[in-house]
């Protein structure tokens, strides 16, 4: 891989085929009650399944994740090449109210980056690729509407904490040997929507969410001047969560 390969990379192609794959997937358990979900008078499935006190489920799903950069002077941006992981969890629900939902969704996300920095006429030194495994740890209020027959669309908004397994931190290399340095723990906020529908045996919610570091999470190299983190004022993930959710 080179830097002309992360520059021709298109990453919107990719939020397109899952946001596709997504609306694939929805269309397949819904397709066959579409019309009892969306009638006047519809057969309500589930009629109780929001009434106890604390509800459980799981979900599935893909993400993409990016990094955003501040830079200490004017240079050339780092270039981040995405592509799509995958996100798997748990999901327990404490009823507030008829609208309002406490969320703690325990789960795990696997990403993979290729960062490129220009100025190097040597591959091994102009990418780094950076592979993530995060253990989240998100606490949410989901916000709903009125049940409308069989579906019901949401909110959810909240603050994350997550535990970088391939970080890297307490490496003793640095970029000069050839390796990239990340915090282990990382701080987030979320922000996304989704629809619950209510089948004839199960909840299904798909949803799309944006997560957003709001911690450093570069670990510098030892060299205050290194070409690959001297400029760098601040790096953060960005991700975008398309997810489904069976309770």
């Amino acid at each position: 891989m080179t830097i002309t390969d992360i520059k021709n990379s298109f990453p919107s192609k990719f939020i397109g085929k899952a946001f596709l794959f997504s609306i694939v997937i929805s269309s397949f358990f819904i397709s066959h009650k579409t019309e009892a979900q969306f009638n006047e008078r519809p057969v309500l499935n589930l009629e109780n399944e929001d009434e106890p006190l604390l509800n459980w489920g799981y979900y599935l799903g893909f993400n993409q994740y990016d990094f955003k950069f501040s830079y200490i002077n004017n240079a050339p941006d780092i270039l981040v090449q995405k592509s799509i992981g995958f996100n798997v969890g748990l999901i327990g629900e404490l009823r507030l109210n008829d609208f309002l939902d406490l969320r703690f969704e325990p789960g795990l996300s696997y990403s993979s980056r290729n960062l490129g920095f220009t100025g190097f006429t040597e591959e091994r030194d102009a990418i780094r690729e950076v592979k993530s495994t995060y253990i989240n740890f998100p606490l949410l209020l989901k916000a709903s509407t009125k049940r409308l027959g069989n579906w019901k669309p949401y909110l959810v908004g909240g603050v994350s904490t997550s535990m970088n397994l391939g970080s890297n931190e307490t490496s003793l290399d640095d970029n000069s040997a050839g390796t990239f340095r990340m915090k282990k723990s990382v701080y987030n906020y979320e922000l996304g929507f989704g629809i619950d529908f209510y089948l004839e045996y199960f909840k299904f919610s798909p949803s799309i969410r944006g997560v957003f570091a709001i911690t450093d999470e570069l670990v510098r190299d030892a060299d205050p001047n290194s070409p690959w983190t001297g400029n760098i004022d601040l790096m953060q993930t960005r991700g975008l969560f398309i997810n489904f959710t069976f309770e």
